[in-house]
This record gives structure tokens, C-alpha cells and sequence, in this order.
């Protein structure tokens, strides 16, 4: 009788679970659906409506379409154009890496340590990344000038006239030229990611390294980089998928010129749907733009963060 009992009341409990567990269950799928729906009708439906409209050719207006079949990638697979903004693209993603993480690490690391001393130096410092990208693009159309613009005009006052330039004007500097402003722009941006990152490291780490004898730089390198290695990884992926669909600034400043040295992917994508008329060759070039995101994103971020949870773990 009394097993009986027992058996009985533990069949109670698992049946009491199992409901709150059904009502949770519910709840959450309310709560999450509108986040699903919008998802779904803003990110997954047009990347799908892309892959379809690239086997077709369409000019955007007539309602009838014609198929091509795989004509149009072939045609990708043979365009200069669109290779070398491939090329950009990654020369982008190479410098931005190379230039905006250091220099942002840096920054953090020295406001950081100068406490609230420096708190008017950190609002200083954030004032790019607040302001538009159509302003600043403008802006440094203005400064690159070969003729009235502030670069050209100091070095010609300070007598270095052989180093004037054309500088969105000439093939051979106009992408670095405009990475600089990029740069420029988005330094801040790690700059804050960075700073987040030591803040949460405690303050007795720092005091233990100085009694153990550590240096500055000591510290820096031993404690404080590798405990920024999970903020380092998320800046070089946003920094990475950022270049690849980098399109804005590059638009106002140079619209992909002189001569494609510019070019980017989504520039190119746009001149070819809306400035062209070819919307199912610009349906392809934005396919093609969203394999090379997601495929180097897939082999950079995913090997990093494992090896990331390896040593954490």
C-alpha cells in the first residue's frame, strides 16, 4: 500500500514537471516568435528571394523574367570587375584588422589606466563613430582635395610639395586612402569594445603582478592580453564581416572609382541592380557577397572561438 503511495506521488511530481515544462515551453515560443517572423521575413526571405532572382534575367521593372539558368554565375565566375572588388574587399578586412585593433587596444589600454582623468579624452576620442557616414564621407572628400583640401594645403606650407596627391583621384592610393577614413571612423568602436573588456578584470589581479614583481609590460602581456582574448576574437569577426559588406562610405567618397580601384562587392552589386537595370546579375553578386561572408566567417570565427573554449575549458 504504502509503495503504491509512493509510486503514485512521484507520478504526480513528473506529471507537474512536465506541464510547467509544456507552459515554459509555450511561453517561450510566444515570446520568440515575432523575433522569428521578423528574422524570416527581413533576413532569410530576401537572401532565398536573391538566390532565385540570380538564375533569371530581370531589369527590376517588367514583370516577366526571363531564366537563364546558371548563365549569370557563369558570368560572375568571369568578371574582372567583380574579382577585383573581391580583391578590395579583403585588402580592406587585411588593413582594418591590422590598423583599427591595435590602435583601439591602445587607447583602451591607456585611457584605462588613466581613470577618470581621462573620462573627457574618452568622449574626445568616441566623436567619429556618433557622426554620420554620408557627413564623413563628404567631409574628407573635402580634405582629400587636391586643390583646397587641408592635406595637400599643409604640406605645401610646411614645404613637402613632392608629397601632394590626387588622392581619391589617382588608381594606385584611392583605396588606402579612403581605408584611412574608415579606419578613422571605426577605431572607437574597438576603442569601447576593449575598454568594456578591462573593466571587468579585477583590480587585485594587477595588485598580486606588482608584488610578484611583474612590470607594466609584464602585466600587460602575461594577464591582461590573454584575458582580452575572447574580446579580440569578437572584434576581428565584426571587423572581418564588416569589410566584407562595406559599402557606404566607399559610395559617397568614390562610387567604386577611379577606374573600379575602389570597387567593392556591394558597390558593385548596387551599380549592376539599380544603376544598370541588371537586377538578376546584382541578385548574383549579392549571393556570391553572401557565401564569401558566411564561408569566412565559418572558417575564421568558428575555429577561433573553439579553440577559445579548449582553453578555457
Amino acid at each position: 500500500m504504502a509503495a503504491t503511495l509512493h509510486d503514485s506521488s512521484e507520478a504526480r511530481v513528473v506529471t507537474h514537471r512536465r506541464r510547467r515544462f509544456n507552459e515554459y515551453a509555450v511561453t517561450a515560443v510566444l515570446f520568440l516568435l515575432p523575433a522569428f517572423a521578423f528574422l524570416g521575413v527581413f533576413v532569410l526571405w530576401p537572401i532565398i528571394d536573391s538566390f532565385r532572382l540570380s538564375f533569371y534575367k530581370w531589369n527590376g521593372v517588367d514583370p516577366d523574367l526571363t531564366f537563364l539558368g546558371v548563365d549569370n554565375w557563369v558570368r560572375l565566375a568571369k568578371d574582372g570587375v567583380f574579382w577585383r572588388a573581391v580583391r578590395n574587399n579583403f585588402i580592406i578586412v587585411f588593413l582594418s584588422l591590422l590598423v583599427q585593433l591595435p590602435i583601439g587596444l591602445a587607447l583602451a589600454v591607456l585611457l584605462d589606466s588613466g581613470g577618470r582623468k581621462f573620462s573627457f579624452f574618452k568622449v574626445i576620442y568616441f566623436l567619429p563613430l556618433l557622426l554620420s557616414t554620408v557627413a564623413i564621407g563628404i567631409l574628407f572628400k573635402y580634405i582629400y582635395d587636391p586643390y583646397f583640401g587641408i592635406i595637400n594645403a599643409t604640406l605645401e606650407r610646411i614645404g613637402l610639395d613632392a608629397l601632394t596627391q590626387e588622392w581619391l583621384s589617382n588608381p594606385k592610393i584611392a583605396l588606402y586612402s579612403v581605408i584611412a577614413v574608415i579606419c578613422w571612423q571605426y577605431i572607437p568602436f574597438y576603442m569601447v569594445l576593449f575598454l568594456a573588456s578591462l573593466s571587468g578584470i579585477p583590480a587585485e589581479l594587477r595588485e598580486a603582478a606588482y608584488i610578484d614583481g611583474a612590470t607594466e609590460n609584464k602585466y600587460f602581456w602575461s594577464i591582461v592580453l590573454p584575458l582580452l582574448r575572447g574580446s579580440i576574437i569578437t572584434a576581428a569577426t565584426l571587423s572581418l564581416i564588416g569589410s566584407l559588406k562595406y559599402f557606404d562610405l566607399i559610395w559617397v567618397m568614390t562610387e567604386g572609382g577611379p577606374v573600379n580601384a575602389t570597387e567593392l562587392m556591394a558597390t558593385y552589386m548596387y551599380k549592376k541592380a539599380f544603376s544598370s537595370f541588371e537586377m538578376g546579375y546584382g541578385a548574383t553578386v549579392a549571393s556570391a557577397l553572401f557565401i564569401v561572408v558566411l564561408v569566412t566567417a565559418l572558417t575564421v570565427y568558428f575555429p577561433l572561438q573553439r579553440q577559445e573554449e579548449d582553453i578555457a575549458g
